[in-house]
């Protein structure tokens, strides 16, 4: 096995004994245990349980955020939104997971102060991201704090059914609640 692999490996096993565990009721060993390597071998790559915990969120988690945003594009404001929560129904397994612990962070169930600060911060820039997408297509609708709010919260309800419940969401359902919310934007586009 490849140094590059057994990194990988070991970050996949942490991500499940991470989402089975939790953060506390997770071990090195028993990550060592199910990767087949020596603690030496894991304290090697990762000082301590913490710091293999905040890679996992500070950059897995990230990245998979930032590569679904990626694969967007606006063209219609209601498709922009379906496509970016139906494409998480095709996330890898690992991906799911780690997604599901970045939301268990974000929710303050899991993790250390410090991660949770850092998701506090992330947290705060999630208003102002959707009021800035959703711009063009609110300057004339009187109600735009709601739309946008109304809109924040359907996605974080579809995000948890799909991540954290793994279930799967069809296109037209998905498309169909954006809809009800976004209505007056798509009328004004």
């Amino acid at each position: 096995m490849t140094e590059k692999d057994l990194r990988e490996r070991i970050k996949e096993a942490a991500v499940e004994h991470f989402n089975k565990n939790g953060y506390h009721g997770t071990t090195i060993r028993n990550i060592a245990k199910d990767v087949n390597c020596s603690l030496p071998m894991i304290y090697y790559y990762y000082k301590n349980k913490k710091e293999l915990f905040d890679e996992i969120i500070k950059k897995e988690y990230f990245k998979i955020l930032k590569k679904q945003a990626s694969l967007l594009k606006i063209d219609n404001i209601i498709d922009f939104y379906t496509k970016f929560i139906y494409e998480l129904n095709s996330l890898s397994n690992y991906d799911k997971q780690v997604y599901r612990l970045g939301i268990k962070v974000y929710l303050s169930f899991d993790g250390d102060e410090e991660l949770m600060d850092h998701m506090d911060e992330w947290e705060k820039s999630i208003l102002p991201r959707h009021r800035e997408l959703l711009k063009p297509y609110t300057k004339n609708v009187n109600n735009e704090e709601a739309i946008v709010r109304t809109l924040v919260h359907l996605l974080e309800t579809m995000i948890v059914n799909i991540v954290v419940k793994d279930r799967y969401l069809p296109k037209d359902e998905i498309r169909e609640e954006i809809s009800i919310v976004l209505q007056s934007c798509a009328d004004n586009s």
